[in-house]
């Protein structure tokens, strides 16, 4: 499964990609910025993004609003520090299929995949 990891912070990338690879996932790109992810998602034809919120360039909530009006069923799951009510609510109308909050645990992270993936009817 091909998965982008979109966050400017490359220790959270790193965490992250050390999660997914405990989970068996290793096909995985990263961008630093959602400007950056959206110039890789032609090429790289994600099956999963995992999209931080703050970032410069273009934010998360950003990319998730541009993403989805050319793609619809890839699955994103947010993961970052934003923590409030609204927030949560304004990034699912965005468009992302699930939430995760930083600080993570790995058994978190791993849950939200597994039930992102089984709810999107995609297969890991």
């Amino acid at each position: 499964m091909r998965i982008l990891l979109i966050d400017d912070s490359k220790t959270m990338r790193n965490i992250q990609k050390s999660v997914l690879k405990q989970l068996g996932y290793t096909d995985i790109e990263e961008a630093c910025d959602g400007q950056d992810a959206l110039n890789k998602v032609p090429a790289f034809k994600p099956e999963l993004c995992l999209v931080d919120w703050n970032m410069p360039n273009m934010d998360g909530l950003t990319f998730v609003k541009t993403f989805r009006q050319q793609d619809k069923s890839t699955p994103l799951i947010m993961v970052t520090t934003e923590a409030e009510k609204a927030r949560v609510i304004e990034a699912i109308k965005a468009g992302v299929n699930n939430y995760v909050v930083k600080p993570f645990t790995p058994d978190l992270l791993s849950e939200r995949i597994t039930e992102t993936l089984a709810k999107c009817g995609v297969g890991s």
